[in-house]
């Protein structure tokens, strides 16, 4: 069983155990006064494993399950099968960590600020994919072409950065945002000349 299946069943099973009530969302959830003047920091992790319902958990599972298995295969072929898997679960998992970091300061003395969801480490598995793969075709929601990953990279982080400002909904778009950043930092940190294989693909 691949690694993105099981990211995608644990994530699940979790999710559905709060739906039901089975588990207590509210303990899971991120909420950055608590992590901040209650030291409740696993509240950085487990917000990954909640989501705020059916459509939410269905369409971040389903990026995971396209990308993530790109990302998979490609860090295996890099490190190694067994390295390859250990820095997949350490991308995904910290990633859901770093990608909050902007709204724990941003939210540490509200109270009233929370967030659920693997928005953040699901972003950064889809922007690793396309440091690997640039040229692959990215479908986005209304229009019925395929985006190439090069092109959809930018307009996403501006998108992204753009909503954060505004502030109109109810998304964690500074999450998408930073776990985008990190899906592309990550892979060169840990071997720079993935850098190069991306400019191959470009025919740079």
């Amino acid at each position: 069983m691949s690694t993105t299946i099981i990211l995608i069943a644990v994530t699940g099973l979790v999710s559905i155990l709060c739906f039901t009530g089975t588990f207590n969302a509210n303990k899971l959830l991120l909420h950055p006064y608590s992590v901040w003047h209650r030291n409740q920091w696993y509240r950085m992790l487990s917000y990954g494993v909640v989501h705020g319902g059916w459509g939410h958990l269905f369409f971040n599972m389903l990026t995971l399950f396209f990308f993530g298995r790109v990302v998979e295969e490609y860090f295996q072929a890099a490190f190694g099968a067994e390295l390859g898997v250990v820095l997949y679960v350490v991308l995904y998992v910290s990633a859901i960590a770093v990608s909050s970091v902007w709204d724990l300061f941003k939210y540490k003395d509200d109270s009233s600020y929370s967030a659920v969801g693997a928005s953040g480490a699901v972003s950064a598995i889809l922007f690793a994919s396309i440091l690997f793969e640039p040229r692959m075709g990215i479908y986005i929601y209304l229009i019925p072409i395929p985006v190439p990953g090069y092109i959809f990279a930018p307009l996403y982080l501006l998108y992204c950065w753009y909503m954060a400002k505004r502030n109109m909904d109810n998304i964690g778009h500074t999450a998408h945002f930073w776990g985008a950043v990190y899906g592309l930092v990550f892979p060169l940190v840990c071997r720079p000349d993935i850098f190069s294989h991306f400019l191959s693909q470009l025919g740079l």
